[in-house]
């Protein structure tokens, strides 16, 4: 009797504990499999907005600033791209708590944060006196500088070196592409930046599939 009881407890707490370590990692694989996916998105919005904006202003002579519909297309692909993070991180944290959904609250804090500062210094920056062109370089520079900071900081957070090596990179691009000028600088920004990121993301996929 004490060895069969002994004998099926055993089982039990086999089954227990291999119920938990597959409930483990299916979380892990849904939140590793996440950054491919949206590094995509934000890569394609990087590259369509900075993109649009380039070519509303690849004319002009002077720089005068990016036309309305520009603006407009930046703001809808930030906006789209926000809103998908959000609900495709909701959904793959359904269930998920702990560590790992307060490290995605915080970076995504993080962000929004950071780009409610770097339009009020670039207001601040106008407000002061500042030319069409300085604005530009920094309008287009300074976000780039913002993301590659988090994108460097959060690779110690989940102990990623490609993670790292994408926030160097694109730190390089933030202090080098301003010195292509305040028109071409959203060019370099659209394919350095966005284009970074879209080709992590194919990496991160064909790494998951493998």
């Amino acid at each position: 009797m004490t060895d069969g009881a002994d004998e099926e407890m055993g089982m039990d707490l086999q089954e227990a504990s291999a119920i938990l370590q597959e409930t483990r990692d299916r979380a892990r694989r849904a939140l590793v499999v996440r950054r491919p996916v949206l590094l995509a998105v934000w890569g394609a919005a990087w590259l369509v907005s900075d993109g649009a904006i380039w070519l509303s202003v690849r004319g002009q002579r002077p720089y005068n600033g990016p036309t309305p519909a520009a603006l407009m297309t930046l703001s809808a692909a930030i906006a789209a791209a926000t809103v998908f993070a959000v609900i495709y991180l909701g959904r793959a944290g359904s269930g998920v708590g702990g560590l790992s959904v307060l490290q995605r609250r915080v970076l995504l804090l993080s962000y929004l944060g950071g780009y409610v500062a770097l339009f009020t210094l670039e207001a601040a920056i106008d407000h002061a006196g500042a030319s069409r062109a300085v604005i530009g370089v920094y309008g287009a520079a300074a976000p780039v500088l913002l993301v590659a900071l988090i994108i460097a900081a959060s690779a110690a957070v989940f102990l990623n070196w490609s993670l790292l090596g994408l926030g160097l990179w694109l730190l390089a691009v933030a202090a080098g592409s301003g010195f292509a000028g305040p028109v071409t600088v959203w060019a370099v920004s659209a394919l350095a930046g966005g284009g970074a990121l879209l080709v992590m993301a194919v990496i991160g996929l064909r790494r998951d599939r493998s």
